[in-house]
């Protein structure tokens, strides 16, 4: 997602994501004083703010984390690979859905932090670029 998300709540942990024109429903993860919001191999942090409100916020290492507890099916980068944004990193395994974690951006592998078939919690860096 190249442009920023307009994010409005639903209710019960849904989110309504509009990003050029395309609309997506989907659920979020509180975490902290914030709610990630995973929406198409990508984590949309939101900023709940004190009037309850959620408002994008631009955070490429939180794309890097797991956005809810999960099993990682595969780890497709190692250690000083080069990456382009968009490419997939890691895929997790959530409430019977595959869950595509890709790039942010362009970068080099700097560290990766998980497993393939282990449990991530969310908030659990899974990769970090340089």
């Amino acid at each position: 997602m190249s442009e920023q998300p307009a994010v409005t709540s639903l209710s019960n942990g849904r989110y309504l994501v509009d990003v050029g024109g395309m609309r997506h429903v989907a659920y979020g993860v509180r975490h902290g004083g914030s709610v990630w919001v995973f929406v198409e191999g990508t984590v949309v942090v939101l900023d709940t703010g004190r009037d309850g409100g959620a408002a994008p916020v631009e955070d490429d290492d939180a794309g890097l984390t797991a956005p809810m507890p999960a099993r990682v099916l595969t780890v497709a980068v190692e250690v000083g690979q080069r990456v382009a944004k968009g490419d997939v990193l890691v895929t997790l395994e959530a409430m019977k859905m595959e869950l595509p974690v890709r790039a942010p951006r362009d970068g080099t592998v700097k560290d990766v932090s998980c497993q393939t078939g282990r449990m991530v919690n969310a908030g659990d860096r899974l990769v970090e670029l340089e």
